[in-house]
C-alpha cells in the first residue's frame, strides 16, 4: 500500500487500523476539551506540529500516514483518505469540506469489482492556502505560498508561488513579486 502498489482494501490488518481510526476519530469529534483533542490527535496520527488545530468533525483512513506542520488550520469537515502518506507543511491553511485523496481505484472493470486499489501520496507545501471545498487528487503536490481557489479540484501537482482555481486546478498567476 505505501509503495503505491495494489492491494485490496478489506484486508484485516488495514481493517484493524480503520477500527483504531474509527474509535479516535469518533472520541475527537464528540469531545469540546481541547486538552482531550490534542492528545487524541497524536495518538491519530502520525506527526502534530506545536499549534496546529483541527476543528471537528474530521475524517480520515488510518490517520498514522498524516503528518500535519506547526500552525496549521483545518476547519470543518475534512476528510484526509491516508492510505498513502499525506504530508501538510507548517503554516497551512485549509477551509471547510477540504479532502485529501490517496487512494486511486483499478480501471480495469474485473479487478476494481474485485476491490483492488492502489494510493499514491500527497504533500502539501509550507504556508498553503487551500479554499473551502478543494479537493487534492492521489499523488499531487502543491508547492509553498500557493492557493488554491475554493471548489477547485486539484489533479496535477502546482507549482510554488502560484494561484489556481477551477476543475481541473489551473495556474492563473504567480504570487510572487516580480523581480527588477
Amino acid at each position: 500500500m505505501l509503495a503505491g502498489d495494489w492491494y485490496l482494501a478489506d484486508d484485516e490488518e488495514l481493517a484493524a487500523d480503520s477500527l483504531r481510526r474509527t474509535r479516535l476519530c469518533r472520541a475527537y469529534n464528540a469531545t469540546d476539551d481541547q486538552g482531550e483533542r490534542l492528545r487524541l490527535l497524536g495518538e491519530l496520527l502520525g506527526s502534530v506540529g506545536e499549534g496546529a488545530r483541527i476543528r471537528p468533525p474530521f475524517q480520515c483512513d488510518y490517520g498514522h500516514l498524516i503528518s500535519i506542520g506547526a500552525r496549521t488550520f483545518v476547519n470543518f469537515g475534512a476528510i484526509f483518505l491516508d492510505a498513502a502518506p499525506i504530508s501538510v507543511g507548517a503554516d497551512v491553511q485549509i477551509g471547510p469540506n477540504v479532502q485529501l485523496l490517496t487512494p486511486t481505484q483499478e480501471l480495469d472493470t474485473e479487478r476494481r469489482r474485485a476491490g483492488w486499489e492502489r494510493a499514491l501520496p500527497v504533500t502539501i507545501g509550507d504556508n498553503v492556502w487551500l479554499g473551502g471545498g478543494v479537493i487534492v487528487c492521489p499523488g499531487v503536490t502543491i508547492g509553498a505560498d500557493t492557493v488554491v481557489g475554493a471548489g477547485s479540484v486539484v489533479t496535477k501537482d502546482l507549482p510554488a508561488g502560484v494561484l489556481a482555481v477551477g476543475n481541473p486546478a489551473r495556474v492563473i498567476r504567480s504570487l510572487r513579486a516580480p523581480t527588477a
